[in-house]
């Protein structure tokens, strides 16, 4: 593999920090994400999001034929494009997109139901980014959930 195209599964190298890879690299995806919403539209994050999902399973994939090492901690692109998800259908109110981030984080860590049986069944790459592309949608209704309540009740002002 190129230099380019460990950068791109490391997310942006954030995957290579010796401590808690996942979680920098779902805070690399929050920062990109909410930056390019603050440009673009949500369709343009979300068509982003897909884009790098399949890229992702992609390059997993090549990686894992290579390297011989499924879901390497140092492959953090699944959390971008969960996170990015997550976002997608929470908004990125400040409020809204730090409930994400957790949420997120909570679903990527614990593999609930079918984020764990994605995780454990399906084959390379599929499984590498299925789990986060299922915990960022998990991740942004839980998030929008808790900010209906909160805007319900007048939590949030």
């Amino acid at each position: 593999m190129n230099f380019q195209e460990k950068l791109f599964l490391a997310g942006l190298g954030s995957g290579f920090l010796p401590k808690a890879p996942g979680t920098w690299g779902t805070l690399v995806g929050l920062v990109s994400g909410v930056a390019i919403l603050a440009y673009f539209p949500l369709e343009t994050l979300f068509l982003l999001t897909i884009l790098i999902f399949l890229f992702g399973v992609r390059m997993t994939n090549v990686y894992e034929v290579r390297t011989g090492i499924h879901d390497d901690s140092r492959i953090v692109v699944d959390e971008i494009a969960g996170i990015w998800l997550a976002l997608c259908i929470s908004g990125t109110a400040p409020v809204a997109a730090i409930l994400s981030f957790i949420f997120f984080r909570i679903y990527d860590i614990w593999k609930p139901s079918i984020i764990g049986r994605i995780d454990r069944d399906a084959p390379g790459g599929w499984g590498v980014m299925g789990d986060d592309l299922i915990a960022g949608i998990a991740a942004g209704l839980s998030s929008a959930l808790v900010m209906e309540g909160l805007n319900h009740y007048h939590i949030l002002g």
